[in-house]
């Protein structure tokens, strides 16, 4: 499978208060390259969000905005592209509202989201959350709540999942975005 995984962390509850972004981009069933980078929100820090994800304001201070970090990234939100989160509704509803903020023009891409998957392949887990999901396939989840280590590990579940149950169920569950 070729895909990348995503993963954003947020200030507050606003969905463009993106503070951190994690791309790891995987071919032929490897990851092959990562990319993490904090981000400077253009809003307040909620201190629950915070205490989630341990980024603070203090330390986005010298951080780009995501509007600044758009062209390097965007070549992977194309129509020819897979894109895979865990919770993809929340991650992919952040990359759309950073762009409609920053005022960029819409992404238009495949999206598979690994927590429908795990609730459809994988039903007598008690929950399906992330590190529940990783526990289960042997993922080692470390750091939960940083974008990269949750990127990774979204990576893997697919590629556990695809290795598991084969890749025609998880293509059933792909949308275009």
């Amino acid at each position: 499978m070729n895909f990348v995984a995503i993963d954003f962390e947020t200030a507050s509850g606003q969905r463009h208060s993106a503070v951190s972004l994690a791309l790891v981009v995987v071919r032929d069933d490897k990851i092959v390259d990562q990319f993490y980078t904090l981000l400077k929100p253009d809003t307040h820090f909620s201190a629950r969000n915070s205490q989630i994800h341990g980024i603070y304001e203090k330390d986005v201070v010298d951080a780009p905005t995501f509007k600044n970090i758009w062209p390097t990234i965007a070549p992977f939100f194309t129509e020819d592209k897979l894109v895979v989160a865990h919770n993809a509704t929340f991650d992919v509803s952040v990359l759309k509202a950073c762009l409609d903020y920053y005022d960029l023009p819409d992404a238009h891409f495949q999206v598979l989201d690994t927590l429908r998957t795990s609730r459809k392949l994988m039903p007598d887990l008690p929950n399906h959350k992330l590190n529940t999901v990783s526990a289960s396939l042997d993922i080692s989840l470390k750091n939960h709540h940083n974008a990269l280590a949750d990127a990774v590990a979204c990576a893997e579940i697919l590629i556990r999942q695809g290795q598991l149950f084969g890749t025609a169920p998880l293509k059933q569950a792909v949308r275009y975005k």
